[in-house]
């Protein structure tokens, strides 16, 4: 096996890029999540239909998959290390730069740029850890999807707060785009000192005739369909049921709440079972909660909570699958970047399809339907993963 990962480390030693990896991850998504419970105030501010405000996730969401293919081809360039200050400067820049603009059009073309840093960074997470923490994948890959996780909770939680307490949505976007630019800040001293390894010469092969690896992209597609329908829509469609904003707020929140300990749990026991086993048990849970979600409002807090810890575990679990289908950094890359790009263009017009949905049926009972479908067939796509498969993966590419 050929590779170009670093000399052995104890764990600790290598403390400082793991911290590091823990405050670049949380940039990853606050700027999209904390604009879910936002929306009605930004449409009123803009005067958007409910497809037009979808675009303000979509464009993210697409941004995520676009530029993931690009990842593997800077981090070879460059080196992971390198590769992620750019992303998360990027996303920070950016973010600043959108609170400033007056007009929809300079909203939409900062809301690219920051979509452009959180793809290079999403997909360059699972390179970095293939690079320097091959000996403990599942363990770092928690880590980074923990932080993801937290970030998004956060923002949950927070973005109706700030609007209400300084003046609206821009205040709250503007606090997001700080608070990126601190981590950014963080992540670029814990890393100086960090050694830049790669391979001269080598680039990323796309395994577009793998079966296996476009299983995961349809897995991927079906969970981020879940993951951004409900961020982008759950809570207005509460709010059609007579619930306050700001309780809607925290129905988001508890969603990404719930995805924190289960992520944690996935890192500490996750290799004690198989990867199809522990898939197909999120994956259920997620369909309950959904159903539950679209039938029976009233438990809704307690659904949200299970949907989240579900969806926290699918994550995790799904962005460990290259890890163990590719033995290089740059293949690990070329594998997630081919499920992330695939993947995300796929999850990138739910939110708009879905807010068409609700246009042209006047509710939201159809697009919370969908959920639960989205998760029966991710079960599908589970239910062809055998461990002599994934053991066989895409090793020579």
């Amino acid at each position: 096996m050929t590779g170009i990962a670093a000399a052995p480390q104890r764990i600790g030693e290598r403390l400082p890029l793991l911290l590091g990896l823990l405050l670049a991850s949380l940039t990853l998504r606050p700027q999209v999540v904390g604009l879910g419970p936002l929306i009605p105030d930004i449409q009123t501010s803009l005067g958007m239909s409910h497809a037009a405000a979808g675009l303000l996730i979509t464009i993210p969401v697409l941004c995520l998959g676009v530029f993931a293919p690009i990842a593997p081809v800077l981090a070879g360039r460059i080196g992971a290390v390198q590769a992620v200050t750019v992303a998360v400067v990027l996303i920070a820049t950016a973010g600043v730069l959108r609170v400033a603009m007056d007009g929809t059009t300079g909203i939409l073309l900062c809301t690219f740029v920051l979509g452009a840093g959180m793809g290079l960074g999403n997909a360059l997470m699972v390179v970095a850890v293939k690079e320097r923490f091959a000996d403990h994948p599942l363990l770092l890959t928690s880590v980074y999807t923990a932080g993801i996780q937290v970030g998004s909770a956060f923002a949950a939680v927070l973005a109706v707060p700030i609007a209400d307490s300084l003046g609206g949505w821009r205040a709250t976007l503007l606090i997001f785009s700080l608070a990126s630019a601190l981590a950014a800040t963080g992540w670029v001293l814990l890393t100086r000192s960090s050694r830049h390894e790669r391979p001269p010469g080598v680039f990323p092969r796309f395994p577009l005739r793998s079966r296996l690896v476009w299983v995961f992209v349809a897995m991927f597609a079906l969970m981020g369909v879940i993951y951004y329908g409900l961020t982008a829509w759950l809570p207005a469609a509460y709010v059609e049921l007579g619930y306050s904003q700001a309780s809607t707020g925290w129905l988001a929140a508890i969603f990404n709440i719930g995805t924190v300990p289960a992520t944690i749990a996935v890192g500490l026991i996750g290799e004690r079972i198989s990867r199809r086993r522990g898939l197909l048990v999120a994956a259920s849970t997620m369909v309950i909660a959904t159903l539950l979600l679209a039938t029976v409002p009233a438990g809704a807090l307690a659904w949200v909570l299970f949907a989240g810890m579900a969806n926290g575990a699918m994550f995790t679990l799904t962005m460990s699958l290259p890890l163990d289908v590719a033995d290089r950094p740059v293949d690990v890359g070329a594998v997630a970047g081919m499920m992330l790009f695939f993947g995300y263009l796929a999850t990138a017009t739910a939110p708009s399809l879905l807010g068409g949905l609700r246009d042209m049926t006047g509710n939201f009972n159809l697009v919370l339907l969908c959920f639960p479908l989205c998760a029966l067939a991710y079960i599908g796509c589970v239910a062809t993963l055998s461990r002599a498969r994934l053991q066989r993966g895409v090793r020579q590419l």
